[in-house]
């Protein structure tokens, strides 16, 4: 009397071959997350090779920010520590993609103070704020008011961090990294401020308005018990873009050379 073959058996004679056992996909990825030594049970079906489809292989992790308070004893820093706080900020998803932080560069105790936008590509990956195109510029500009980076002057930007393809800051962004800002102006104790375009404005002047509705005229920031002077004008990649306005980019340089003399004077 034959006894009746089991589905295995019967695979066997047909000659279906090797099988193999599917398990839940994401039961399999997670089992290949916690390694060999904690891989999780899963349920057994027997699937034979021609029926078999490749499991999805699992998606990375995409990089998110921690949400932290940057204000937290932000407005007690010396400058190493503030540097130090930069660099391993995580108070934003610009962190996400940085190579490195850029904290600032220049005189710490400077008279002038200029703000730009944030990190490029080049900055990114040295560390230092305007070192491309607009970067030479600036150090033009600089030069023609007899100024030069470095001495008693001191560069800084709005984000630390480089915006992802360099696009505009977001206003969360400008948010976490102002603390950062504040503080540094805190320890410069400058006595004129330069703003580099409208995203500088937005970040220190709270103003979101146009560029030629701010030029010409002398604007304020307060810094603690102090006010002080600001001028406003474009930014230098803006300038690299449209040649035309680097005449108007004189005429609020000399502003702001007249204003720095009669500040030196009281």
């Amino acid at each position: 009397m034959s006894s009746t073959l089991s589905r295995d058996q019967v695979l066997e004679e047909m000659g279906i071959s090797p099988r193999w056992v599917r398990r839940d996909p994401a039961t399999a990825v997670r089992s290949a997350n916690l390694g060999t030594a904690a891989r999780l049970p899963t349920p057994e079906v027997s699937v034979t090779s021609a029926q078999a489809e490749p499991l999805p292989l699992p998606l990375p992790e995409k990089r998110v920010a921690p949400v932290l308070d940057s204000r937290v004893d932000i407005a007690g820093m010396n400058w190493e520590d503030l540097r130090q706080r930069i660099k391993s900020c995580q108070s934003c998803n610009l962190c996400t993609e940085r190579k490195q932080a850029v904290p600032g560069v220049g005189d710490e105790s400077a008279s002038w103070l200029f703000i730009g936008e944030g990190p490029g590509a080049e900055e990114d990956a040295r560390g230092e704020p305007f070192v491309g195109q607009a970067g030479k510029l600036l150090d033009a500009m600089l030069a023609a008011i007899d100024l030069k980076r470095g001495e008693d002057v001191y560069i800084a930007n709005a984000v630390k961090c480089r915006p992802p393809g360099n696009r505009t800051p977001e206003a969360d962004e400008l948010a976490a990294c102002f603390p950062y800002l504040q503080r540094q102006i805190d320890l410069i104790r400058p006595k004129l401020i330069v703003l580099l375009g409208r995203v500088a404005v937005a970040s220190v002047l709270g103003q979101d308005a146009s560029l030629s509705s701010l030029r010409g005229k002398t604007l304020s920031y307060r810094a603690g018990d102090r006010e002080v002077p600001v001028i406003v004008t474009y930014h230098p990649a803006y300038l690299l873009r449209n040649l035309p306005d680097k005449a108007k980019a004189w005429e609020d340089l000399c502003r702001a050379r007249a204003l720095m003399r009669s500040l030196k004077t009281e």
